[in-house]
């Protein structure tokens, strides 16, 4: 990348200069609140299931998911079960699934750099089946939901 003339000096730019990348980082800030969007993309919706996934305790996915409510990542809804109390349900909002390619990305770079062999799972357009990934484009840009993603085991991964 190359900066624009006005930039180029970059002892100019003041370190108050509201980074989004340092934004984003200081909202993903641990390793449960980005797995918590990982589950999440994944379908998990309730407390325990994220608790089990994730193979973290119960107060850090509480403190995740207070976290992820408050800056509007993820939105709780109430449900109730036949005979039992009432719970809560956690979904993404439109910005959390707008986090998709920051997900995708970081996968990606971990099947290519991280993974010995092929990684556990791959990433393919629902309809079709061929392949999704992560690109840095010019615009218009094809894109594609979560919902129209599908997650597949590969083959050399299934017991």
């Amino acid at each position: 990348m190359e900066f624009e003339e006005a930039l180029r000096d970059r002892s100019t730019w003041s370190i108050g200069d509201g980074c989004s990348a340092e934004r984003v980082l200081g909202l993903l800030s641990t390793k449960t609140v980005f797995l918590i969007v990982r589950e999440c993309f994944y379908g998990t919706t309730r407390f325990e299931d994220f608790v089990t996934r994730i193979g973290t305790s119960a107060p850090a996915v509480s403190r995740a998911l207070k976290q992820l409510e408050s800056a509007r990542i993820i939105e709780r809804t109430p449900y109730r079960e036949q005979g039992r109390r009432a719970h809560d349900e956690y979904r993404l909002t439109a910005s959390g699934e707008d986090l998709l390619p920051v997900f995708m990305s970081l996968m990606q770079w971990g099947n290519r750099y991280l993974q010995d062999g092929r990684p556990p799972l791959s990433f393919v357009e629902a309809g079709s089946g061929r392949a999704v990934r992560v690109a840095v484009t010019a615009e218009p840009a094809s894109e594609a939901a979560s919902g129209e993603i599908e997650i597949r085991l590969n083959p050399d991964r299934r017991r």
